[in-house]
């Protein structure tokens, strides 16, 4: 377990991977780099006149702003309610519409279904029952939607929301965090350091291990346009923190100011 401290360690210079998704270039997709070290694109980030959403005069910069942001929070478990959306929508007044679906046995329940079937292992219930009836009020509104609905397969969560958008006829961005998943790293986790101070090894039938990453992608995710941000398992907080630090320009040790939007 000696290079999981490596694995995690976040530093200041730079933590980002910006890539595009191969099947449109209105998907942005944000990893941590596992050696932390170094910060690549593979495209040039957009300038602020791309940034702005081609079908109205939004455009999203990172500009401080002095009134209020209104998020409302439409599901705090896999499973809760679908009314809370169009209560939301149409009541709420919203900057941003928010989903938390994971826990850890809802992360092993997904892992087990990306075992039997690859492209799932994400929340559907996010894409058809959140997102897909009420795509054109949340465009129309304005509504940006960030939601940790991805699970263990955040980039086959965000082909699915892109299906309903193009089939709404919209032209809006999609964000993908990842960088949460540790598996690809398994051989180099050889045990895990317990409350005691003992260490025991990593189980023979380890089937997922998952980082909780924080509001700093999501955050930079809205810096660069994007409408919809899914991510994996990310801590509760980072799907409300991310919106606020984009929106008035928190800093990552702007403390005072963390704490309270958490």
């Amino acid at each position: 377990m000696s290079n999981l401290p490596h694995l995690l360690r976040l530093r200041a210079a730079a933590f980002l991977r910006l890539s595009r998704c191969a099947a449109s270039e209105n998907c942005v997709s944000l990893s941590f780099d596992a050696n932390f070290l170094h910060f690549s694109s593979s495209a040039a980030l957009p300038s602020s006149t791309a940034l702005q959403n081609k079908t109205s005069s939004r455009c999203y910069t990172r500009c401080a702003r002095t009134e209020p942001v209104r998020i409302g929070c439409a599901s705090g478990f896999w499973g809760d309610t679908a009314t809370s959306v169009p209560q939301l929508i149409h009541s709420g007044k919203l900057d941003f519409l928010v989903f938390d679906y994971l826990s850890e046995i809802t992360m092993s329940l997904l892992t087990a279904a990306k075992a039997k079937i690859p492209n799932l292992g994400y929340a559907p219930d996010f894409v058809q029952v959140a997102l897909a009836p009420f795509i054109n009020d949340i465009h129309r509104k304005g509504i940006r939607v960030v939601s940790n609905a991805g699970g263990v397969n955040p980039l086959a969560c965000a082909a699915a929301i892109q299906e309903v958008i193009r089939k709404a006829g919209l032209d809006l961005k999609v964000a993908v965090v990842t960088g949460d998943d540790l598996m690809p790293h398994r051989s180099s986790l050889s045990d895990v350091k317990l409350d005691d101070g003992s260490r025991r090894p990593l189980p023979t039938t380890l089937h997922s291990m998952n980082a909780y990453l924080g509001a700093v992608p999501i955050q930079r995710c809205l810096d660069l346009g994007a409408d919809v941000v899914v991510t994996g398992r990310c801590v509760d907080s980072a799907v409300a923190l991310g919106p606020l630090m984009h929106a008035f320009q928190w800093e990552r040790d702007d403390y005072d100011l963390l704490a309270a939007g958490r």
